[in-house]
């Protein structure tokens, strides 16, 4: 009984996700996108995993772009869908580069978990503490 109650704090538990994640993201994301080309193409050769073997600079910097600008559509709700689906496929190329690079399942389970998350939170919505709610 208690904890059918909580369903009517659906959109509060869905902004404490955001708020989480979408921090999260900017922190991890800041340093790479700001890292200018050395870094994108660093970050931008795991694209290598899925077969893509050009523009590591250009794919770097994506992926970085949509770390950070992603991370603070996810915080604040706005444009929520279409940025999940982003980093959704930015963790699908991590966890094929974490098994490319022999990693295993202990190192790629994060990307492979905020994956999934991103994938759940696409269909879900952001809730009802969004800017695009409003």
């Amino acid at each position: 009984m208690i904890w059918s109650g909580l369903s009517s704090f659906a959109d509060t538990g869905l902004l404490a996700i955001r708020l989480v994640f979408g921090c999260m993201f900017v922190y991890y994301g800041w340093p790479k996108l700001f890292g200018g080309p050395v870094s994108w193409e660093g970050v931008g050769q795991a694209i290598g995993a899925v077969g893509i073997r050009f523009g590591f600079v250009f794919w770097g910097f994506a992926a970085a772009a949509t770390m950070v600008l992603g991370g603070i559509c996810v915080l604040t709700g706005f444009v929520f869908r279409p940025a999940c689906l982003f980093l959704f496929f930015v963790m699908v190329v991590a966890t094929a580069m974490h098994f490319r690079q022999g990693d295993g399942l202990k190192i790629a389970s994060h990307a492979i978990e905020d994956g999934i998350v991103f994938l759940g939170l696409m269909f879900i919505g952001p809730g009802r503490y969004a800017l695009g709610h409003f």
